[in-house]
Parts: structure tokens; C-alpha cells; sequence
């Protein structure tokens, strides 16, 4: 943990000038605007323009990615005088749920706004179109202050970072996923010297997170009709995989001991059981397939995690050899880290420090973020953004005194990097 922040670096005046220009109501405004354009995962293009829109009123260079229908990144550069320090804010536009889950009622998994008691409720607001909004007055405040930048301040706006992915039948778009739009932003020219990621972290500075890797274990069985299954019950796909799971289950805490790092033990998710179909129960089911997320500390090698997974799954067919197993890893997201004395993370903390009377907690987590993308085309990236709390029944939520303080925060660490004058 840090414990004491270095001298501030911008002066008071200048300071104040910026700090001035950053009004409530036009962020709670933004927020409430983003929250009602529905962007799932593969539909973020209304998301895209409303930004592009947002960008031009603030005469930012502006950059249009078109990735596929109905999705495209969009970048905003507020351009320096000079060839100084180069800061990204990255955020995602696809939010965790699409808005039409029966199994999510709260007025928080919704893409609708709504204000109640000091909170902003609404799909995305906690994951992260809150963050970027932010992110949009902190630039607007720098411009309307009219500050001079040595380096350059990037807005990444990306489609698909949610954790989803294809396989077999759940092809298309809206299964693009996983640092989708991210990937395309570097691969096409989009090179900055660091990069601050808005996620959820409650204004804690998440130093390191986790990474993962989707494991397929699959196995077949007899196919026959229930009045002929009598006496070949050991062929039955499902129950094969009930011994499968069993010998998973075992193995699951030797991975979490052995996969121990600093945010503490590993884990292993059991994501999906698949098998069988429901509109034809008298048939035995011919396979099963089962579906983990391992997550892998950001000291291990992938490949290291990979043979890890593999070395259980020949354990399991030799046992069981007539199975007819089979191992896939169809997912593999490196995690991410920062040195915690990097200059980012050090004016984070100042600036924090300044806003909120008290420096950041700092943390390592379990989820994944596009700092796993962003970190190997070497930008170092560090996640810091609003959220209150951990989602409840009401889904997601985000206190407006806290989307107005990390603003303030966002646009003073950019003005230091960036060598305002």
C-alpha cells in the first residue's frame, strides 16, 4: 500500500481552472444519455456514434473504427503542442447483460436511467459507460480551461470487451467478446505510452488481475432410446460425465494451492454442463461436454496454465479410456500488471490524494480487463474507476458524488502527464 503521495505537480492555478469547469449536471446528464442507448456486446454502434458526437463538440481529432455491422471503435485525440507523454483512457461500450434477462428484474440491469437518492441506476453505468463520461468531462474541462498539452490525451472507446466468446453454434457478433475491439484499436495504429482503464474498482487502484483460460472437456456416450437403455447405463453420456466432474472437483483445489499469488488463491469456475436434449428425453444422450474458466494468476505463462489443465485431463482419460475424451482450451487472456511506483500510478495517487483528502487503496483482482490486451503491445495500463459498491438485486448503480470526484481526478493525472501548461 502506498502510503504518502509526492508533491502535486500542476500549480493551484491552474489546478482550480480545470477543477472549475467540471459541473454535475452535465456528467449526471451523459451518464443518463449513454445508460438509455442499449449497446450489447455486437451492437455498440448507436453507442459509437453518440461518442463520435460527443468528441466532435469538443473538437477532438476523431478516429472511426468500423470493425463489423453494427459495431465500430471510436477514438478522440486531444493533440499536444509536442511530442510529450501519450495517456489513454480506454472504455468499453458493450454492457455485461443485453437488458432482456427475465432472471434480472432490478431497475440497475435495465438500459433505462434512473436518479434516485445520489445514485445513477442503469445497464453500464457500473460497467463502464459511467467511467467513460467521465472520462469525456475530465477532456472537456482541460479544453474549456484552455490548457496547453505537451503529449497527447487519448479517448478509446471499444466495442466487445465482455467476457464472451464463440464456439460451435453460438457464432456471430454478439459472442465477439474478450478484448475485441481493443485488439483492433493497437493492431491499427492506436499506440500510446500508457493507458487508464475506468473498470469497476470503487476508485481502488487494481495494480494486477487475474487472467483466464476456457477449458473443454468432452466426452461421448450411447445414443439409443430409454427402452433399450436398460443394462448400458455406464454409456450414458451424462452419467460419464458425472465421474468426469467428480474427478474435476478433486482437482480444483491443488489448482487453487498451486496457482496461489498475490490477490490470493486461484480458482476455477464450472461454467457450463452441456448435454443431452430436452425435447427429446427418451433418447440417451450421445455426448457431454464441460466447460471451465480457469483463472491464472498474472505470473504464470498461459502455455504453463494450458499444460497444467492438460496434465488432469490425461489423468481422467487414462482412467477412463473408454470415454472417448476429449480437451480443448478455447479462451486464453494473459493477466496484467503494473509496477506500482510506475508514474501513472504514482499521479494517480497524488491527484486522488488531492480530491479526496486520502490517498487510494490499492488491489489485485480475480477478473479480466483490457489491460491484458493493452499491456502486451507495451502500455502499461492500471484499472481505476467509479463504482459503489458491489451489485445487489437493483443491478448496477453508481453513487454521482463519485462519478464527479474521479472526474476530477481523471482530468488533473492527465493534464500532469500530458505536461499541462
Amino acid at each position: 500500500m502506498g502510503m504518502t503521495a509526492s508533491k502535486p505537480v500542476l500549480n493551484d492555478g491552474l489546478k482550480e481552472a480545470i477543477l472549475g469547469r467540471i459541473h454535475e449536471d452535465e456528467i449526471v446528464a451523459m451518464c443518463c444519455d449513454v445508460i438509455n442507448i442499449p449497446s450489447p456486446t455486437g451492437g455498440e454502434l448507436a453507442m459509437a456514434e453518440y461518442l463520435r458526437s460527443a468528441f466532435a463538440k469538443l473538437e477532438l481529432k476523431t478516429i472511426w473504427q468500423p470493425i463489423e455491422e453494427e459495431r465500430a471503435n471510436v477514438i478522440g485525440r486531444l493533440e499536444g503542442s509536442g511530442n510529450g507523454k501519450c495517456l489513454m483512457f480506454n472504455g468499453h461500450m458493450d454492457t455485461s447483460n443485453t437488458g432482456d434477462e427475465d432472471f434480472l428484474s432490478g431497475i440497475g440491469y435495465k438500459p433505462h436511467a434512473v436518479v434516485r437518492d445520489g445514485m445513477i441506476y442503469g445497464l453500464g453505468i457500473y460497467n463502464m459507460k459511467g467511467a467513460l463520461a467521465c472520462y469525456v468531462h475530465a477532456v472537456k474541462a482541460l479544453v474549456e480551461a484552455g490548457v496547453t498539452l505537451d503529449g497527447d490525451i487519448v479517448l478509446g472507446a471499444v466495442c466487445g470487451e465482455i467476457e464472451k466468446t464463440q464456439w460451435r453454434e453460438f457464432a456471430g457478433r454478439q459472442y465477439r467478446g474478450y478484448g475485441a475491439g481493443t485488439h483492433y484499436l493497437v493492431n491499427h495504429g492506436i499506440l500510446p505510452d500508457m493507458c487508464i482503464l475506468g473498470e469497476p474498482t470503487d476508485m481502488q487502484l487494481v495494480l494486477e488481475h487475474a487472467g483466464s483460460l476456457w477449458v473443454r472437456l468432452g466426452l461421448t456416450g450411447n445414443y439409443v432410446h430409454s427402452a433399450f437403455a436398460p443394462g448400458t447405463e455406464d454409456e450414458n453420456a451424462i452419467r460419464r460425465m458425472h465421474n468426469v466432474l467428480n474427478e474435476v472437483m478433486r482437482w480444483i483445489p491443488q489448482w487453487q494451492d498451486e496457482s496461489r499469488w498475490s490477490g490470493g488463491p486461484g480458482f476455477v469456475n464450472i461454467g457450463c454442463l452441456q448435454a443431452g436434449h430436452p425435447w427429446r428425453a427418451s433418447r440417451t444422450p450421445e455426448r457431454a461436454d464441460l466447460f471451465l474458466d480457469v483463472r491464472v494468476p498474472p505470473t504464470m505463462n498461459m502455455t504453463d496454465a494450458r499444460r497444467a489443465c492438460k496434465d488432469i485431463f490425461l489423468a481422467i482419460k487414462e482412467k477412463y479410456s473408454d470415454y472417448g475424451l476429449e480437451f480443448e482450451t478455447y479462451v486464453s487472456v494473459p493477466g496484467a500488471t503494473i509496477d506500482e511506483n510506475h508514474e501513472m500510478v504514482l499521479a494517480i495517487e497524488r491527484n486522488h490524494q488531492q480530491v479526496m483528502g486520502r490517498l487510494p487503496e490499492r488491489d489485485t483482482v480475480l477478473w479480466c480487463s483490457d489491460a491484458s490486451v493493452l499491456t502486451r503491445f507495451g502500455c502499461p495500463t492500471v484499472n481505476y474507476g467509479p463504482s459503489s459498491g458491489p451489485r445487489d438485486a437493483e443491478g448496477e448503480k453508481v453513487a454521482i458524488k463519485t462519478l464527479v470526484e474521479i472526474t476530477r481526478v481523471y482530468a488533473l493525472t492527465a493534464a500532469e502527464i500530458c505536461g499541462a501548461h
